[in-house]
């Protein structure tokens, strides 16, 4: 029965992680404070862990784009600086690693040594993929010698497979919104521009292209952008409508 217990608390902690996650997706507003989220979430998820990083991958360079506590984030140096490791492996291989620290002094002595500096005894890192732009890994850190469990590795999988769908469709979300804010202004600016083109018409009796050719000249001559111009136009108009 404990066993069972056991198991429903850990579900329960999972909803839990998983849904304060989404929450801080949906809040989000595009920027880093989500992946220390992340990060802050995924100790939370899996039983052992005690600190937690993102390593991110850009073509050859690696960087650690957030993590929880200090001591993480110089475990994940020392695997940049020797150019290997397990969680260059893990993002490079897209394999989960899950490890024994005194069981990596072969492989990875340069890992295992600044892991031994901080405490570290057991380590588990999963391949994180977002898109062309954020790849890399989620990396666990625990100071009991558990080496992490196969279940431990499939919870973070599970956990790693929900962030990158969740980033994914807030990046799309937050282009999106990039794209609808950037058409209003242009439609704006559009706007205000023929406004100004239609006065100079009426008022001296333009041409739509000679109405348009003086705003450009006022535009250069002032070198302010046009629908600065054309808007200072139809506000100056508008305080004085008995000519331009």
């Amino acid at each position: 029965m404990q066993g069972s217990d056991q198991v429903v608390e850990l579900l329960d902690d999972v909803r839990a992680a998983m849904r304060d996650l989404t929450s801080a997706l949906e809040d989000d507003s595009g920027g880093p404070q989500i992946l220390t989220t992340i990060c802050a979430e995924a100790v939370r998820v899996v039983p052992g862990a005690d600190m937690a990083s993102i390593t991110a991958i850009r073509g050859q360079h690696a960087e650690t784009a957030a993590y929880t506590d200090e001591r993480a984030l110089k475990v994940d140096v020392a695997q940049y600086e020797a150019g290997h490791g397990p969680c260059l492996e893990a993002a490079r291989t897209g394999q989960t690693v899950r490890l024994s620290i005194d069981t990596a002094s072969e492989k990875w002595p340069d890992f295992v040594a600044s892991a031994k500096l901080h405490a570290v005894r057991s380590y588990l890192a999963a391949p994180l993929r977002v898109d062309d732009r954020l790849a890399g890994a989620i990396n666990l850190f625990g100071f009991g010698d558990h080496g992490f469990k196969e279940t431990d590795s499939k919870l973070l999988e599970l956990y790693t497979t929900i962030v990158g769908f969740g980033l994914r469709t807030n990046r799309r979300y937050q282009e999106t919104r990039a794209v609808a804010t950037n058409l209003e202004a242009a439609m704006r600016s559009r706007a205000v521009i023929e406004q100004a083109k239609g006065i100079l018409m009426a008022v001296h009796k333009l041409t739509d292209e000679q109405a348009m050719d003086r705003l450009i000249k006022q535009s250069q001559h002032q070198n302010v952008k046009l629908r600065d111009v054309a808007g200072e136009f139809v506000r100056r108009m508008s305080t004085a409508p008995d000519g331009a």
